[in-house]
């Protein structure tokens, strides 16, 4: 019976080699699993046949990073034989032969293969081979990032580099990332990554390069882990420095003071560790020193009209240094200094007069132009009878007495004639008389009534 088993496996082994027919009677869903070191894993493994109606022989098989090969299950219908070193560690799934990986550990990761031959009872002679390779990667989880520096001490700007590194104890394929002050960094002029971006090189440290350090250390199966924060201390400058007072006028590098004005100055710049500073005199012939420090006091009784003086800024560590000039005016600035810092203020009070004086001036303009319209004006002038265009100066008319003084009732006028008022001749006539008069220009100054007694009266009385 035995030798009947060899026989028959024997002949499907030719079968086997004889035949390079492969069809789609077995489907793996997934060629690649991302494996969790503690946890299983499923090589799932669907299989479109009914097991009934086949024979089956296949083997399930591992390669390590090592390049090695090593059998695991070899199997058939009827019987699984699973290596002595990887019984308690494989379980064989029938009948879809698929195989389950339990408490993975990173010897776990690499190629595992699965051939099967199939021969169906209906088709004597044929066997059909299949095979599939799925991957299996095994990630460990990462462990919190540990930051280093060196050198560990404060360095110097521009004389010095700095070499960062960051490490896990326990992680497979971690990715780094750096921060600086919580911004990412990245490849640039000044900084230099290793391939696994593990290490930084700071090449020369600047300025620009303090703050606070962190490593972001993450993988496939773990989120990302901060290290601890790690300063970076470094001595620079003296940079941008500059000379200030409260008092004064200032213009450019000319501070202007009054008589008798006691004026402070201050000296300031961008300095790590802070600056010495030293206040200098400047005259023709020779500087001198007049304190140190980062304030100086100045009274201006005892200055000339004009003094130039000097602020220099040393810093001692990075031997650097840097120097401010300026010159200081003695004169009297009177209201200057008020009607120079109130310039911006002034603006928008003469900007509301002018506002206000341009309102009014069209307000004006609006009036006279609707109740004296120049056009209307003329028009009335132009219209005018002449007798009221050319009003003569005043004069009187005596009617002396005379027989019939029923003919001086009337309506009477005073006639001036153009040209005659210096011989201050004038006639005084009835308008009834008098009506041609007109056309030369005659005006109405007098309107005489006079009713005379009856003569019949005056008789009889």
């Amino acid at each position: 019976m035995e030798a009947r088993g060899r026989t028959a496996l024997s002949v499907c082994s030719v079968l086997f080699f004889l035949t390079d027919v492969s069809s789609e009677f077995i489907h793996v869903p997934s060629s690649i699993h991302h494996g969790i070191e503690g946890k299983s894993v499923l090589l799932s493994v669907e299989t479109r046949f009914l097991l009934e109606d086949v024979e089956i022989q296949g083997t399930w098989s591992h390669t390590g990073p090592s390049g090695i090969r090593t059998t695991l299950v070899t199997f058939t219908k009827e019987t699984t034989i699973t290596d002595m070193m990887y019984r308690n560690h494989l379980i064989f799934r029938e009948p879809n032969v698929s195989l389950l990986i339990r408490k993975l550990n990173p010897d776990d990761e690499g190629d595992y293969h699965l051939n099967l031959n199939i021969a169906f009872h209906n088709r004597t002679g044929q066997v059909f081979k299949e095979e599939r390779t799925v991957h299996v990667t095994v990630d460990v989880p990462v462990s919190t990032p540990v930051i280093e520096k060196s050198p560990s001490y404060a360095v110097v700007e521009d004389k010095a580099n700095v070499t960062w590194t960051c490490s896990v104890e326990r992680g497979t394929r971690v990715v780094f990332q750096w921060l600086r002050d919580n911004a990412a960094l990245g490849p640039s002029d000044g900084y230099h990554f290793s391939h696994d971006n593990s290490t930084l090189l700071i090449s020369p440290v600047k300025k620009e390069d303090k703050g606070t350090y962190h490593c972001l250390a993450s993988n496939a199966v773990s989120q990302g882990r901060y290290s601890r924060a790690v300063e970076l201390n470094v001595y620079y400058g003296p940079y941008n420095l500059e000379v200030n007072s409260g008092q004064g006028l200032r213009t450019g590098e000319v501070f202007t003071i009054n008589p008798g004005e006691l004026v402070f100055f201050e000296c300031q710049a961008d300095s790590n560790p802070p600056n010495s500073y030293v206040w200098i005199s400047k005259s023709r012939n020779a500087t001198q020193v007049i304190t140190k420090g980062p304030r100086m006091e100045v009274r201006s009784y005892k200055l000339a009209q004009t003094e130039e003086y000097l602020c220099r800024a040393f810093n001692n560590v990075t031997q650097k240094q840097n120097e401010a000039q300026f010159t200081l005016v003695v004169a009297n600035l009177g209201t200057e200094i008020k009607k120079h810092t109130q310039d911006e203020n002034s603006v928008s009070p003469l900007a509301a007069i002018i506002c206000s004086v341009f309102v009014i001036g069209c307000m004006l303009l609006f009036f006279l132009r609707r109740n004296c319209h120049p056009k209307r004006v003329l028009m009335s002038i132009y219209n005018r009878p002449l007798s009221e265009q050319k009003r003569p100066h005043r004069s009187a008319c005596v009617l002396t007495g005379h027989e019939d003084a029923t003919e001086d009732f009337g309506i009477y006028e005073f006639v001036s004639i153009p040209g005659k008022m210096e011989s201050a001749q004038a006639s005084c006539r009835s308008l009834a008389r008098l009506e041609s008069v007109q056309d030369m220009h005659t005006t109405i100054y007098d309107v005489i009534r006079h009713v005379p007694e009856s003569p019949s009266h005056s008789l009889l009385n």
